[in-house]
């Protein structure tokens, strides 16, 4: 670590722990180079950087301020869902009605479902693609059609092994992203009618494959903080016929929680007693800010009730759609149903991205890739800080490119969404997050692309029309 690094991580310590405070100046240039004993350069390098991470901003004329921080919500403040035992899923028409507005170009990407492309290494892999192409033979072409590419599932096998999955081969399933992956594994083990148990709020996809397939959900509670309610799975398992689970047990989708590894270990333990499945939705996998990697479920795994799926969509390759699952002892059934749908991902997509994972330098991009979306997280916050309502509540996940806020409480978000669209801004409303379109006052914002004069006026301009009546709640 460089000098500078290391001292914009002391005066980041410091501003942590209070010993320097909101709004107050912190050392001059010159003042900061005599006590720290290093060069004005290096201090202004340091500045810098914790402005880059939004804890400190420049005034003219007048120095570096500490800037506000938004309050993290305690355990008595939290968004779980209503007890009701189990839904009809029916939320196709509001999410489309959403998301046709968010991929509109114009706006401010914070509905965004992906971090900016200008993150991934696009030209290097292209180059991947180019040498793929020229090596593939007719005959190799087609025999990688149903059993997928070798050299990629030996790559995604080593990558499980250096995370302690021991992990054979023959148990992965290339899919055509994970959203292949998560559906063919639902419908493996689910008939139409039966309840299945996912996370309240849950990743609007996840809905509408239970509204698909006419699954019924069972809402279990997730803490912003904690993670996953395991109390309330456990009596949901004990009391109703579940017949799988799907959770997003790290980086959740949209809260960003986490469950530790005891949680991790209990939940695994929960559903082989029950024999109950677990879907295992990790896209977010390779996108945490902590030193070393989180183990997942699968870790824990010994019957094989878990499947683990993810995919390099949101790591590397975002348009390449190609994803996978470690399915257990539900290998079989997966793959039957891939080839009768199907059949294979992306033959020249496999290969590139085989070809990157040999020699392109992946870990050196999840590197800078982590690091760019950790400062950009923190610019966030600094500015839900200064120009969100005091009552807004967020819990920073460690990790990913979503921010979850609670609004206050008489906040429409479906209403901020239309008003801030008319202002050129997108953002995701609480509602298409729920079975039953709960967490109205809610939103998720991306923070993966770069931080810029447009993001911050963005943020303000949100905070406004947090401010005006127009985002009321309707009465009655």
């Amino acid at each position: 670590m460089k000098r500078y690094e290391q001292l914009a991580d002391e005066i980041a310590g410091l501003i942590r722990a209070g010993t320097l405070s909101p709004g107050e100046k912190v050392p001059s240039v010159r003042r900061a180079s005599q006590s720290y004993g290093v060069s004005p350069s290096t201090v202004f390098q340091a500045y810098y950087l914790l402005e880059d991470r939004g804890l400190i901003s420049a005034r003219a004329r007048s120095g570096y301020y500490v800037r506000q921080q938004l309050r993290v919500p305690l355990h008595e403040r939290q968004t779980v869902a209503s007890q009701s035992l189990a839904a009809e899923v029916d939320v196709s028409d509001l999410v489309f009605s959403v998301l046709s507005a968010l991929r509109d170009p114009n706006t401010v990407p914070f509905g965004a479902a992906f971090p900016c492309p200008d993150l991934f290494p696009l030209a290097r892999l292209g180059r991947s693609m180019s040498h793929a192409v020229q090596a593939m033979s007719g005959s190799s072409l087609v025999a990688k059609l149903t059993a997928g590419d070798p050299d990629l599932i030996r790559q995604i096998a080593l990558r499980y092994g250096v995370n302690g999955v021991a992990l054979a081969p023959e148990e992965l399933v290339v899919t055509n992203g994970a959203m292949e992956a998560l559906s063919l594994c639902l419908k493996c083990v689910t008939q139409p009618g039966d309840l299945v148990a996912i996370e309240a709020p849950a990743f609007y996809a996840t809905l509408q494959a239970l509204e698909r397939l006419k699954l019924k959900a069972v809402e279990i509670p997730v803490h912003p903080r904690d993670g996953l309610d395991l109390e309330v799975l456990a009596d949901r398992l004990e009391t109703l016929p579940i017949k799988a689970c799907w959770f997003m047990p790290h980086l959740q989708n949209p809260v960003g929680a986490s469950l530790d590894e005891d949680k991790k270990r209990a939940l695994c333990e929960l559903i082989t007693r029950h024999q109950v499945p677990l879907i295992e939705d990790d896209v977010y996998a390779e996108l945490y800010f902590d030193a070393q990697p989180p183990r997942p479920v699968k870790h824990f795994d010994r019957e094989g009730w878990v499947m683990h799926c993810s995919s390099f969509s949101k790591s590397l390759a975002p348009g390449y759609r190609v994803g996978w699952t470690a399915a257990g002892r539900f290998t079989e059934r997966v793959n039957r149903l891939r080839l009768m749908t199907t059949i294979s991902a992306s033959v020249p997509a496999q290969m590139a991205i085989a070809d990157y994972l040999q020699h392109g330098g992946y870990d050196r991009h999840l590197r800078k890739l982590r690091q760019t979306l950790k400062a950009q997280q923190t610019q966030m916050l600094a500015a839900a800080a200064q120009y969100f309502p005091a009552e807004t509540w967020v819990s920073p996940p460690a990790g990913g490119y979503y921010l979850w806020f609670e609004l206050p409480e008489h906040v429409d978000s479906l209403k901020l969404f239309r008003l801030a669209h008319a202002q050129g801004i997108s953002l995701a409303p609480g509602p298409i997050f729920s079975a039953s379109q709960r967490f109205v006052n809610c939103v998720r914002l991306n923070y993966g692309y770069q931080w810029d004069e447009e993001s911050e006026r963005a943020m303000r301009t949100l905070g406004g029309i947090l401010r005006s009546e127009a985002v009321l709640v309707s009465a009655g």
